[in-house]
């Protein structure tokens, strides 16, 4: 085995570890999922386990990723990037960043609704960053309730209960950059024309 391989296969492991932590998921959730046992996916993540494609098939399925990006295979041949849409809450999620761990980017799209939706704040562990492209937003954030036109940011802990969605029925589109807890977006910007809400101009 030559030592560009070798190094791949050394970087399954730290990869498929960042992933799992990064989406939130136990190894024993992780194992009831893909069938695959706990101790193998330890063994898997911390090196003592060679990947094999029986192992990374069920994985990428789990996570809904393409093969190549768990065992950071360089693309070859065709520059363009292939982006697949992911929905989820009747919304649609195109992932621009193929990193597993770090600041994931995202293209979000609210699609139109012909009645206004009852708000459902959620809670989870991070911190995002969005950025108005097209529409209007509704941005629920613990107890306020905030509209931002296009060119409008925001940020905030997403241990607050948030809820994003249309404004006035219309179509909403927006970038999301979202880290773990402690990460953030590092925004230049006058320092008067920062609320105290998180919301830029």
């Amino acid at each position: 085995m030559d030592h560009e391989t070798e190094d791949v296969l050394d970087a399954v492991g730290p990869r498929l570890r960042a992933l799992r932590r990064n989406r939130g998921i136990t190894l024993a959730d992780l194992a009831a999922t893909t069938g695959v046992s706990e101790s193998t996916l330890s063994r898997l993540e911390s090196g003592q386990r060679r990947a094999t494609l029986e192992l990374l098939l069920p994985l990428a399925r789990t996570y809904d990723v393409p093969l190549d990006d768990l065992v950071g295979a360089p693309r070859t041949g065709d520059p363009r990037i292939h982006l697949k849409p992911i929905r989820r809450f009747g919304m649609i999620f195109v992932p621009l960043s193929r990193q597993p761990g770090g600041v994931h980017a995202f293209k979000m799209i609210i699609p139109a609704q012909p009645e206004p939706l009852e708000p459902t704040p959620q809670t989870h562990e991070g911190f995002e960053w969005l950025y108005v492209l097209n529409g209007r937003l509704r941005l629920v954030l613990g107890e306020r309730d905030l509209t931002l036109p296009p060119g409008e940011a925001a940020e905030f802990d997403t241990s607050l209960p948030h809820w994003l969605g249309s404004a006035d029925g219309g179509v909403v589109e927006l970038l999301i950059l979202f880290g773990l807890q402690g990460v953030r977006a590092h925004v230049r910007t006058h320092p008067h024309r920062s609320s105290p809400s998180g919301i830029q101009r």
